[in-house]
């Protein structure tokens, strides 16, 4: 049986992605450009200022967790194309679509400093979430222990710790709080990558894969870009959870498909559509031929309103079956964690003031790429 992490703490006491770094020098052993004796986990892990309890408890989790991230190094024909990181789960290495993207080649170094080269199981650039074999036997008494995904999407305010190889630089860790949660970020076709997890823990070009773990050692996100300064994403662990078997089992993941193009309703959409309230999802347009064609109706005009057109007559999505959508990111978030293709769900909508109950069942995406 597969080691876990689960208890450990108990008996212890415009978006740029963030990682896929260019190539770069191997950094091994013996060659960490800080001294230290290695820079694949083993004596490198960040020291955490605070003294006393809080001290102690970042090292106990970061000496534990550190040996379950990997440094992942991608080679396109022979050559050094990029790096990231990645995490131990399921039996596989869980990584970022986008730092194996185009790479023929993947090899993993994990914290004791070791090599192994690794096959890419399956991607899935709608959610930038890829898999790779281990590499090596994790069924032997010294492999290094899995890691688990949280039920659900810590509070606000709750401290995590983010590993993997920023700038290559293995065994590093950064601390922070998560900071914001049901983020939308881009994905391809102009689709988002819904829960997302928001993060101040510092993330660079290299962690992208990498754990973002809380102190009970779970995974609460994958690592996948950051916005600047004290703003990192992560992909949501209820997200991957839903999407990394597929992936181990499939190679792929199918994404459901509404078929509409959508717009927030502002204060100034509301005002010119006469909604009674500054929420939904306004439709735009209906994609022909698509799920919702001939169910939801999109805008029939437009209005002009301080030099912006507003689009006038289509439906303002509310909710689906039993949940209320009051945002874009609702309706993508329920789409992508309570439906699957080919299901039919209730659309309730506002229509000419009116709320109207319609039938829809849900497409597949198109391949990303």
């Amino acid at each position: 049986m597969k080691n876990t992490r689960r208890g450990f703490l108990a008996t212890a006491g415009t978006v740029a992605i963030a990682g896929c770094t260019s190539p770069a020098t191997e950094i091994g052993p013996d060659d960490d450009p800080n001294g230290n004796e290695s820079a694949t986990g083993e004596g490198n892990l960040t020291e955490v200022a605070d003294e006393g309890d809080d001290s102690e408890t970042y090292t106990a989790v970061a000496e534990s967790v550190s040996q379950s991230v990997v440094r992942v190094q991608i080679y396109e024909d022979g050559i050094e194309a990029g790096q990231g990181s990645g995490f131990l789960h399921r039996g596989h290495v869980v990584t970022n679509e986008h730092v194996v993207y185009g790479g023929d080649t993947v090899r993993l170094q994990y914290a004791d400093g070791a090599w192994y080269e690794a096959d890419i199981v399956g991607t899935d650039p709608y959610s930038d979430l890829a898999v790779l074999s281990p590499g090596r036997d994790l069924e032997a008494a010294a492999a290094p222990s899995e890691l688990e995904l949280v039920d659900r999407t810590p509070d606000i305010g709750t401290e995590v710790l983010a590993f993997g190889a920023p700038f290559g630089l293995g065994g590093s860790v950064t601390q922070g709080i998560i900071s914001g949660r049901n983020r939308s970020l881009p994905a391809p076709n102009d689709y988002q990558i819904p829960d997302a997890v928001q993060t101040d823990a510092a993330v660079n070009p290299g962690n992208s894969g990498g754990p973002l773990v809380t102190l009970d050692q779970e995974v609460a996100g994958v690592v996948t870009a950051t916005r600047g300064e004290n703003v990192g994403f992560a992909v949501s662990a209820p997200l991957s959870d839903r999407i990394v078997p597929s992936l181990i089992e499939d190679g792929e993941y199918e994404h459901s498909r509404l078929g509409v193009q959508v717009r927030p309703v502002t204060p100034t959409v509301a005002e010119v559509n006469d909604l009674e309230e500054v929420r939904g999802v306004y439709v735009v347009e209906v994609v022909s031929d698509g799920p919702a064609d001939g169910v939801l109706e999109g805008a029939t005009d437009s209005e002009t309103v301080g030099g912006q057109s507003i689009p006038t007559g289509g439906d303002v999505i509310v909710g689906f079956e039993d949940t209320e959508i009051a945002t874009n990111e609702d309706l993508a978030r329920f789409l992508a964690l309570e439906t699957s293709p080919g299901e039919t769900i209730d659309v309730h909508v506002i229509r000419d003031g009116e709320r109207v109950t319609e039938s829809l069942t849900l497409g597949t995406r198109p391949p990303a790429r």
